[in-house]
């Protein structure tokens, strides 16, 4: 997206992914294969994980093509349902100085995840197929087109839509992401699309 401080995406789980794979083969560009170890912050002082469901993420993710810092900042619907955040990313030479600071300034790890991604690019979508350690396989749709005034919401029924007409069956979607399906299994709501 133009505004690189806007993320609109879906994540969700599939009935059947191969009506996707074979559409991107043919239709998509494949971008690479990625293994990446994200690891997810707290401090002890503003605990992320007291608020449900939990809107901010800070990550140091590890990949053999590079490292980088995250910051996120979901925005939530009173049925608990997002469809963007606020990102702040920069790319990082060392992660391990940087796993010092945070370390230092109190902040501690409370979740890992450890998954590999497949990227394509289609039209307006960065679409990552994720097989995450622990939890499974997953779909991530993300709008990298330049329209700083899509709305998030319809974009996001677009993506849905794009996968129901691919005939990948039952979409089940959550809104929460890796970390909180690691660190509160229990507490997650998942919706049919």
């Amino acid at each position: 997206m133009a505004n690189n401080n806007i993320e609109i995406e879906i994540q969700v789980n599939v009935e059947d992914i191969n009506p996707l794979i074979d559409f991107l083969k043919l239709n998509g560009e494949f971008k690479h294969e990625v293994h990446q170890v994200d690891e997810y912050f707290s401090s002890n002082s503003d605990n992320f994980l007291s608020v449900r469901p939990v809107n901010r993420w800070l990550r140091l993710r590890q990949t053999e093509k590079g490292n980088s810092f995250n910051y996120k900042n979901w925005y939530f619907d009173a049925e608990g349902k997002s469809n963007h955040c606020d990102e702040f990313e920069t790319k990082i030479e060392d992660i391990n100085s940087t796993r010092k600071i945070l370390e230092a300034l109190k902040f501690n790890v409370i979740a890992t995840v450890d998954k590999l991604r497949r990227i394509w690019i289609y039209k307006d979508y960065e679409i990552a197929l994720d097989t995450v350690k622990g939890l499974g396989d997953f779909v991530e749709i993300e709008y990298i087109g330049k329209d700083n005034d899509i709305d998030p919401k319809k974009m996001t029924d677009e993506m849905v839509l794009f996968l129901k007409n691919l005939g990948v069956g039952k979409i089940t979607r959550n809104h929460v992401g890796y970390p909180f399906l690691i660190l509160f299994p229990d507490e997650v709501k998942y919706e049919i699309l």
